[in-house]
C-alpha cells in the first residue's frame, strides 16, 4: 500500500535528520533565541528580498497554531477575518480561529479563490449597514496559497487583492503551508519576493514540505509583529527547543533544497494528472500543484484502493466521485510509475 493521501506522511528529509543527529548534543539558548534560528531567519530574509530592520521572522510548531496565533495577534476583539468558505481556517481547523474570539467571515467560492471584488463587497456591506456597531467588523484577509483546491492566485490577482486590502487598511495574510509547491508549479507567475512584497504577513510551510515539524512566519509589515513573541507564548506556539525548527529551515534553505524537493513533487503530480487525463478523466479543479482531483467511476476506486491510499473529496453524481491524490517531497518514482500502470489498466 502506497499512500497518496497527504504530503506529511513521512518524518522529514534525510538531510534534516542528519543535521538533527549531528547537532543533538549542541547546547543553545531556548525559545528560538539560538544561532540556528538566527541563521535560518537570515536565509529567509534573503530569499524574500527583505531587510532585517523591515521584517520579522518567527518559527512556530504547525499550521493551525500559526494561523490562530497570527490572526489573534493582529485583530481586535470585535474584528473578524475574511476567508474563502473552503479556506483552511474555516474548513479544517475545528474552529481554532473562532476559539480565539475572532469570527471567520466566509465567502462562497466555486474554486476556493477570493477576488478583490469579494473583498470590496464585504467592505461595502459593512460600511452600509446601519447596525454595523453591533456586528463583527471585517479587518483582515486570509488566503491559502496554493488554495485547498490546489489552485494559485496569479500575480495580477494577488496584486489586486493586496491593493484593495491596503486601501481599506486591512492586513493581507497568506497561509503558505504548501508555499513551495505553489512557487515551483508550472502555472506560477509569482516569486517569493513578490509574495513578500504583496502580503503583510505570510508563512513558509515546513510540515508539509520536508520538515519534521514547523512553519516560518514572515511579517513583511514589521509594525504588525509588535508583541508577537508574547502572543506565541500565550497561544502555546513557542517551542522551548526552538532550535529544532530553526535548524530544519536552515537546512531546507541551503542549496535551494526547499524548492528542489517541491519541484519534484509537482512534477510527479503532473505525471499522475496526465495518466488520468489520458484515460479520459475530468478533474474537479484544474490544479497544477501537488494536489490532483480526478473524477473517477466508483468501479475504478475499488481497484485503486487495493494498492493505494488517497482521499475522498466529494460525490459528483451517482456513479462518480472526486478524489485527491497528493504527492510530496518524499514521493517515490517507483510508486508513481506503479500508479500510472494501474491507471492505464483501468
Amino acid at each position: 500500500m502506497y499512500r497518496f493521501e497527504c504530503d506529511y506522511s513521512e518524518t522529514c528529509h534525510p538531510a534534516i535528520l542528519e543535521r538533527l543527529s549531528d547537532t543533538n548534543f549542541y547546547q543553545t539558548p531556548g525559545y528560538g533565541e539560538d544561532e540556528f534560528c538566527a541563521a535560518a531567519a537570515a536565509q529567509i530574509r534573503e530569499a524574500c528580498s527583505l531587510q532585517e530592520n523591515s521584517c520579522s521572522v518567527h518559527f512556530m510548531i504547525g499550521g493551525t497554531q500559526t494561523n490562530l496565533t497570527v490572526i489573534a495577534s493582529i485583530l481586535r476583539p470585535y474584528q473578524g477575518v475574511i476567508s474563502a468558505d473552503s479556506g483552511h481556517i474555516n474548513a479544517h481547523e475545528t474552529g481554532a480561529v473562532e476559539a480565539t474570539g475572532h469570527k471567520v467571515l466566509t465567502v462562497p467560492t466555486k474554486n476556493g479563490k477570493l477576488t478583490a471584488q469579494d473583498i470590496q463587497s464585504i467592505h461595502d456591506a459593512y460600511i452600509g449597514d446601519a447596525t454595523k456597531d453591533h456586528i463583527v467588523q471585517p479587518a483582515m484577509v486570509y488566503l491559502s496559497w496554493p488554495t485547498e483546491t490546489g489552485l494559485l492566485y496569479t500575480k495580477a490577482e494577488l496584486t489586486e487583492i493586496s491593493n484593495i486590502c491596503h486601501t481599506f487598511g486591512w492586513p493581507l495574510y497568506l497561509d503558505g503551508a504548501r508555499l513551495g509547491y505553489g512557487l515551483m508549479s508550472p502555472a506560477c507567475d509569482l516569486t517569493l519576493s513578490e509574495i513578500a512584497r504583496l502580503c503583510d504577513v505570510f508563512y513558509i510551510g515546513g510540515t508539509k514540505q520536508g520538515a519534521m515539524l514547523g512553519e516560518a512566519v514572515v511579517f513583511s509589515n514589521i509594525s504588525l509583529s509588535y508583541g508577537f513573541r508574547s502572543m506565541m507564548k500565550n497561544r502555546g506556539g513557542m517551542l522551548a527547543k526552538g532550535r529544532i525548527i530553526g535548524l530544519q529551515f536552515q537546512t531546507l534553505f541551503q542549496d535551494n533544497l526547499y524548492f528542489r524537493i517541491a519541484k519534484q513533487a509537482d512534477q510527479y503530480a503532473m505525471v499522475i494528472r496526465d495518466a488520468f487525463a489520458n484515460r479520459g478523466c475530468a478533474f474537479l479543479y484544474p490544479s497544477q500543484t501537488n494536489q490532483q482531483f480526478p473524477i473517477l467511476p466508483d468501479s475504478w476506486l475499488k481497484i485503486l484502493e487495493q494498492n493505494f491510499a488517497f482521499s475522498f473529496w466529494q460525490r459528483v453524481d451517482a456513479q462518480h466521485c472526486a478524489v485527491r491524490f497528493c504527492t510530496s517531497w518524499a514521493t517515490q518514482d517507483n510508486a508513481v510509475q506503479q500508479l500510472v500502470k494501474t491507471i492505464e489498466r483501468l
